[in-house]
């Protein structure tokens, strides 16, 4: 009698196995290509998200330079908003692209939309480091079907740039101790940082996390340990100092100063103000999900809790889970300091945020035992596989709205905005009048969809030949002016220096109700070349040769 062969006996459950898994990701694979259809369309209107000021500006602001040197030849220009010296890592990719696409904004879209492809297979190989499939799975999961992250994703601003580096970095840092070069690796990974920086400066809140991942693993080898702190922190060091002795040489810390001066908001006089804030910054993290994070909070705390629980235990000594928690804190810190949360900081935040739900659900199912190189911490408790059952429900729950919010977004597109600068564009080529330059705080945001020149309304460098709008307008001599619903008094101030205005066209676009119509404006040059000091008269009011019905406040 010949003896039964278990392997054989388990091929229809591996089977199943398989196919299951081959199902997910064919799931999985569809949602991501949801993400890159329809490149053109707009930030989802009438999404919890509409407040968020990105779709307005930020893809034409952080990608202007790239713009500029393909169309104007020239990538700086003097007096207007220059970003690129302490954020150049985006612009440069951009440029490298528009090589290949044209300046368009889907091919600036796209670019995010792949760099948030390679994010989703980061997040499965760091969190399988230490977890079975399913559990870095689930977390793509989650991440495919969220519906913040299908809007922020698409859009061409720095944080899905932001979150792949901090993904490489990180999945660099957690498997240091298994490399042949771990001084090299760790000097890879002060690089990267170098990047983050370059991409964009609130990375510096996000260090704690990944020196956390580069050195937790090597606690207990101290001579390593303080050998590849070193190489790491010195090669991000010379990176950096190489990167800022460049922009001192080339003249543009001026240009770095007032990029930060920019992001500083004024702050609340009441002494309480750090707490209101830090209740605001927690509070918005609902914006990325009402039940996912909230179930990360929860994990969090009952690690904390019962860290003495084997499930505990093993997340504990996980340092992913270290490092997504400091990630998250990081990006809150910079979010309660800046007193101005905006939806689109907690990109980073989701991210994170979803590792953490995924590793929790993992941790009461799986017996430490068998769950990678990390040290076992005992069997679980017969409580842990009734508790999963039960978060395993609320994700379900969650995933399955998120996937049909998402769903929803990607079958309606609409185009409103780049109709809208399609039709201004069109209007100022049919009704010439003075240069072909339009002043707007959107203004290089409607350049890289219809290649209209532009100069912004708000941001003048102080230390620059070119000190204030009036004195901008003088040099550049824009035919037209643009803004959002009404005509703010500061702005016809500067621009009754030079010229009167004539409001032609209106077009509507978007949401908000404070940014729904986009309001075209001729300037017409004032007799004789006469300009008109602020300091000597009142100019923030309409003139009786103005031609303004929008209002003005």
């Amino acid at each position: 009698m010949l003896l039964s062969d278990p392997y054989r006996e388990t091929e229809p459950i591996l089977s199943l196995k398989r196919c299951c898994y081959a199902a997910w990701l064919l799931v999985l694979g569809a949602f991501a290509l949801l993400h890159a259809l329809h490149l053109g369309a707009d930030f989802p209107n009438h999404s919890p998200w509409w407040m968020d000021w990105a779709k307005y500006t930020d893809e034409g602001w952080y990608g202007n330079a790239a713009v500029r040197a393909h169309l104007l030849g020239r990538w700086y220009l003097p007096g207007d908003f220059n970003p690129a010296p302490a954020a150049p890592l985006w612009a440069f990719l951009e440029w490298l692209l528009f090589y290949f696409t044209g300046v368009s904004i889907e091919a600036a879209r796209g670019l995010a939309v792949a760099l948030f492809f390679a994010n989703l297979l980061l997040s499965y190989l760091l969190l399988r480091i230490a977890a079975p499939r399913w559990m870095a799975l689930l977390a793509v999961t989650l991440l495919v079907t969220s519906p913040f992250l299908y809007c922020f994703s698409r859009l061409a601003i720095l944080e899905p740039l932001l979150t792949t580096l901090t993904l490489a970095a990180l999945n660099l840092a957690v498997r240091l101790p298994r490399m042949r070069r771990q001084a090299l690796t760790a000097a890879f990974v002060g690089l990267l940082f170098t990047l983050m920086m370059l991409t964009k400066a609130t990375a510096v809140f996000l260090l704690p996390a990944l020196g956390w991942a580069l050195l937790y693993p090597l606690r207990q080898r101290r001579a390593l340990l303080w050998r590849c702190a070193l190489m790491s922190a010195g090669a991000s060091a010379l990176s950096l100092g190489l990167w800022m002795a460049l922009v001192l040489r080339a003249g543009l810390l001026p240009d770095v100063r007032y990029f930060f001066f920019t992001n500083v908001y004024l702050k609340p006089t009441q002494l309480d103000w750090p707490l209101v804030s830090l209740w605001w910054s927690l509070h918005g993290g609902l914006w990325v999900d009402p039940i996912l994070i909230p179930l990360a909070g929860i994990v969090l705390l009952a690690t904390l809790l019962f860290r003495r629980s084997p499930a505990a235990r093993f997340l504990l000594l996980d340092p992913v889970f270290g490092a997504s928690i400091l990630a998250i804190a990081g990006t809150l810190l910079f979010m309660t300091l800046q007193d101005h949360p905006q939806p689109r900081y907690f990109a980073v935040v989701a991210f994170f945020g979803f590792f953490l739900v995924a590793q929790g659900a993992a941790a009461l199912f799986t017996p430490p035992a068998t769950r990678g190189p990390l040290p076992a911490a005992g069997a679980p408790t017969r409580t842990a596989p009734r508790l999963g059952w039960l978060m395993l429900g609320l994700v379900a729950i969650a995933a399955g709205i998120n996937a049909a919010s998402t769903l929803d977004y990607a079958t309606h597109p609409e185009y409103t905005f780049i109709d809208a600068a399609r039709r201004l564009t069109h209007y100022i080529d049919q009704h010439p009048n003075g240069n072909r330059i339009l002043v707007s705080t959107s203004g290089d945001q409607i350049m890289l969809v219809t290649h209209l020149p532009a100069i912004n309304d708000i941001f003048i460098a102080p230390e620059s030949p070119i000190p204030d709008l009036a004195a901008k307008l003088g040099v550049y001599q824009p035919g037209w002016f643009a803004t959002w619903n009404y005509v703010d008094r500061g702005a016809l101030e500067d621009l009754h220096s030079h010229d009167s205005l004539e409001q032609v066209a209106a077009f509507r676009a978007f949401d908000d109700p404070e940014r729904n119509v986009l309001i075209l404006f001729k300037l017409h040059p004032w007799p004789d070349g006469q300009v008109y000091d602020p300091a000597d008269q009142d100019l923030s009011h309409p003139f009786p040769e103005d031609k303004i019905e929008a209002p003005v406040r």
